[in-house]
């Protein structure tokens, strides 16, 4: 059996995505599924911030994986998500056992951030923001290793403009950034000829999809009717992380 991972996730569907990426990212690289996390060679906690105990819980599990590493000096332990954004080096401070640390703009490098940390030794790399242009830095862009073969999570869009005092998302996940409407279309058809019925609309705010895409109402109900029709046989299509504060026709036509 070659090198095996392990993802423990912790906090909301967008990190789930994030953990079925990473996931298909290391099977890109030749990695294969651990049922258990203290068994992989690799072991991933993709982290959430939101509260004060998820904190706690990352920093308990982290404790008891330096026994592990104790065991299996050649395991790599890796952290990523909105905590890893927020602590940056403070997570190897606090845990110097840990060999990678990256966060929430660079899910895409993960592979290559846990074979540099193997071939060179540990790495913490935390970008400031999503990079307009780059598709890799949305998850619905990258490989995925999907628990349901009927469902599947579309990124809509990512990020917050909202910058409300008592949440820490759009510090951890950076501003609004929307994927452009025929980009969706294209993958919400793929997903239909894979044999995929069910698709959750994914993003910190998606009702506030297409704000910095200047898409028209009449734009996006034609896209919509082509979405519709992506598959031979009827299929769902939801939102998840609705806000009452942004709802507006447009993102109801997206539907």
């Amino acid at each position: 059996m070659g090198r095996t991972y392990a993802i423990r996730t912790f906090g909301c569907q967008m990190n789930e995505h994030d953990s079925e990426r990473i996931a298909g990212l290391l099977e890109d690289d030749g990695y294969q599924r651990a049922s258990v996390l203290e068994e992989a060679d690799v072991m991933v906690l993709n982290t959430c911030c939101i509260r004060e105990n998820a904190d706690n819980k990352l920093y308990g599990a982290l404790g008891r994986l330096k026994a592990v590493k104790a065991k299996r000096p050649g395991a790599l332990i890796a952290v990523a998500g909105c905590l890893a954004q927020k602590d940056r080096d403070l997570v190897r401070e606090r845990a110097g056992h840990v060999d990678v640390v990256f966060g929430t703009h660079n899910v895409h490098r993960a592979a290559e951030l846990i074979d540099h940390a193997r071939r060179h030794g540990p790495v913490v790399e935390i970008l400031t923001e999503t990079v307009r242009d780059d598709v890799e830095a949305f998850p619905s862009a990258l490989p995925v290793r999907r628990e349901a073969a009927h469902s599947a999570w579309v990124t809509i869009q990512i990020g917050c403009d909202n910058s409300c005092t008592f949440c820490i998302v759009p510090a951890v996940r950076g501003p609004e950034i929307s994927r452009p409407f025929g980009e969706l279309v294209d993958e919400v058809r793929d997903l239909a000829a894979g044999g995929v019925s069910e698709v959750t609309l994914l993003g910190q705010n998606v009702n506030s999809y297409g704000r910095d895409l200047a898409l028209s109402r009449r734009g996006s109900a034609n896209g919509n009717g082509q979405a519709a029709s992506a598959g031979d046989d009827a299929w769902w299509c939801g939102p998840a992380w609705t806000s009452d504060r942004r709802a507006r026709p447009l993102f109801a036509d997206l539907l």
